[in-house]
């Protein structure tokens, strides 16, 4: 069993950051490939980025890429999104989510765009961007 936290949601101005958290914890994190998701409302959950076990790998939806970043830190067993130039269609509650598996790669690429290969999820964290 994985439980994942998220935290460092909040109300921005359009073009602001924000950077979220998602603590885990319970089995082995490094076996995991993490993924966020987000949510608005009326709407299905949306891929925003993920990251492979090694961290080696990342993967971004072409609405985010080259604005948000995901990492993740193996020792504080913690994932990050570091949104930058925040837009009002960004407005979502954000979900972090934990697949395990060891892909990377191309291997990772179709499969941890998908919310329902993954295992474990977050309660969801509310972003909020105002124009």
């Amino acid at each position: 069993q994985v439980q994942l936290v998220e935290s460092g949601g909040g109300l921005v101005q359009a073009g602001g950051s924000l950077r979220l958290s998602c603590a885990a914890s319970g089995r082995t994190f490094s076996s995991y490939a993490m993924g966020w998701f987000r949510q608005a409302p009326g709407k299905e959950h949306d891929f925003v980025a993920a990251i492979n076990w090694s961290g080696g790998s990342t993967y971004y939806a072409d609405s985010v890429k080259g604005r948000f970043t995901i990492s993740r830190d193996k020792v504080k067993n913690t994932i990050y999104l570091q949104m930058n130039s925040l837009k009002p269609e960004d407005t979502a509650l954000y979900y972090c989510a934990a697949k395990s598996t060891y892909c990377s790669g191309y291997g990772c690429d179709g499969i941890l765009r998908l919310s329902y290969e993954y295992d474990y999820w977050g309660q969801g964290t509310q972003v909020t961007v105002s124009s």
